[in-house]
Parts: structure tokens; C-alpha cells; sequence
């Protein structure tokens, strides 16, 4: 009882060290009060100062943008590479893991500066010019998110029938063919949540992007401003800007509002493929 007691106050306690300081952010949106723990009266003033400020906008269009792109990029890549991986051979395979695992367990300032130091020399020895761009950014963005997708297909690699697209060649289906219409479809829920967790590592990343960021996007001849950088710009001069609590907000309730969603598909889908085994057995 009492380990029982000590452990649902232990969740209980993380879970409001993590929700409490996003709740108090969100409530503080609907006040126009320069710093959070004042309170100026219930308004939506933020929200409307918000789609006025240039800067963000900025910033808001280069990290959706950034962030979109790196994504599709890295679950093409981590796709491919966990459906190469899984039928490899078991030493191909486990080093393909090893490998893998070097990005995840590693600092993400030691990527940085590895990725800082090879484009300066690839600048310097090949290209002759800075070649620090929204092309360097992105790089540094897929480097940082190919493993994390790799990780969410492989589970779900393990988990099909790999009979089904034995069977397809088997029935005359050419490789592509059978990947595309039989493996895909089994390893869509690992897919899409490598996608969506890619897409949150790129949102909210700093250091990989503070390192390789150059001119290029929406800012134009200027470096490349996304929302974490802008933030620690910001916050060098004074407290948090008050037009990105409404930001912040909007952004946690998207994301919410998409977990949900593919949660309960997965739920459904995962219903599906258990009534299908059913009626076969």
C-alpha cells in the first residue's frame, strides 16, 4: 500500500513540475501584463498584437518552414534506413544500430560543433566561400533527426507479419510493389510518429540551429531567425516577450490537438489488424 502510495505521488509530482509552468504561461496569454504574475484583467490583446509582429512572423514562417522540410526529409531517410537495417544481416544490422545510437546518446553541442567545424573546412578547402546557409541549417536538422525516426519505425518492423511481403514476391510483386502496397501500410503508425517527433526536435532546437544558421528563408540577406533563437535574442535584453505566451500557447494546443489524433487512429488501426487475426485464427 504504501509503495503503491509513494509511487503514484512520484508520477503525480512530475506531472506538475511539467503541466504547471505550461498552464501558468497559458493563462497569462489572456492578460496584456508586461511580465507573468501580474494580471491586467482577462483579454485577447496578445492574440491580435501577435499576427501584427513582423519579428515573429519571421521567425514563426522560418522554423514551420525548416522545420516541415527536415522532417520529410529525415522520415524518408530514417524509413529507409530501418527497412534496410531489418533485413540486413545481423552484423550490417547491429552496426547500422551502433551508429544510429551515436547521434541520440551524444551531446547535442558536441553535433553542433563536429557539424560548425565540417562546413567551415568545407568551405574553406572546396567551396572557397561561407557557405553557412539555410542548406547548412537544414543539414544540421536531418543529422539531429534521422535517428530519433529510425527508432519509431524499427519497433514497428518487428511487430508485422513479414509473411505478407515474402508472400507478395512470392506472388509475382516486384520489390517496389510489395513495399509500397504491403510493408508501408503495416509500419504507417511508426512513420508517422518518427515524422511528428522529428518535427518537434526541429521546432524547438537552439544549439544545432545557432551554430549553422546563415542567410536564407524569410529573413533574407540576414541569418536565419526561428523561434528559439529569437527567444534567446529577446530575453538577453529584458523578460519574456509578452506576445510569445499566445504563441506558445497556440503551439502547445496544435500539438496537443494532433497527438490526440493520431493516437486514436493508431488505436483504431491497431482494433483493425487485431479483428483481421481474429477471423483468421
Amino acid at each position: 500500500m504504501v509503495k503503491k502510495i509513494l509511487s503514484y505521488s512520484y508520477i503525480y509530482l512530475i506531472l506538475l513540475l511539467m503541466y504547471v509552468p505550461i498552464f501558468v504561461l497559458i493563462a497569462f496569454s489572456f492578460t496584456n501584463a508586461t511580465y507573468i504574475g501580474e494580471w491586467n484583467g482577462f483579454s485577447f490583446d496578445l492574440y491580435k498584437a501577435l499576427f501584427k509582429d513582423q519579428e515573429i512572423m519571421v521567425a514563426l514562417g522560418n522554423t514551420l518552414i525548416l522545420a516541415f522540410i527536415s522532417s520529410l526529409v529525415s522520415t524518408v531517410l530514417g524509413t529507409c534506413g530501418a527497412i534496410g537495417a531489418f533485413y540486413s544481416k545481423k552484423r550490417s544490422r547491429l552496426a547500422l544500430e551502433n551508429v544510429n545510437q551515436i547521434p541520440v546518446v551524444n551531446s547535442e553541442i558536441v553535433m553542433a560543433l563536429s557539424l560548425t567545424v565540417m562546413f567551415v573546412f568545407m568551405g574553406s578547402m572546396i567551396f572557397h566561400k561561407n557557405i553557412f546557409s539555410f542548406w547548412t541549417l537544414l543539414a544540421g536538422h536531418i543529422v539531429i533527426s534521422v535517428p530519433f525516426v529510425y527508432l519509431n519505425v524499427k519497433p514497428k518492423l518487428r511487430q508485422m507479419d513479414p509473411s505478407l511481403y515474402e508472400a507478395a514476391l512470392d506472388l509475382g510483386c516486384a520489390p517496389r510493389t510489395a513495399l509500397r502496397k504491403v510493408l508501408v501500410p503495416q509500419i504507417i503508425p511508426g512513420i508517422v510518429s518518427g515524422f511528428l517527433l522529428a518535427f518537434t526536435l526541429s521546432l524547438d532546437d537552439f544549439i544545432v540551429t545557432a551554430f549553422t544558421r546563415g542567410p536564407g528563408l524569410l529573413s533574407g540577406d540576414a541569418a536565419i531567425e526561428t523561434l528559439s533563437t529569437l527567444v534567446q535574442a529577446k530575453l538577453k535584453k529584458g523578460p519574456i516577450p509578452m506576445n510569445m505566451r499566445p504563441l506558445t500557447t497556440i503551439i502547445f494546443l496544435v500539438v496537443l490537438v494532433a497527438t490526440i489524433i493520431v493516437t486514436i487512429v493508431n488505436s483504431k488501426n491497431s482494433k483493425k489488424v487485431k479483428t483481421r487475426k481474429g477471423r483468421l485464427n
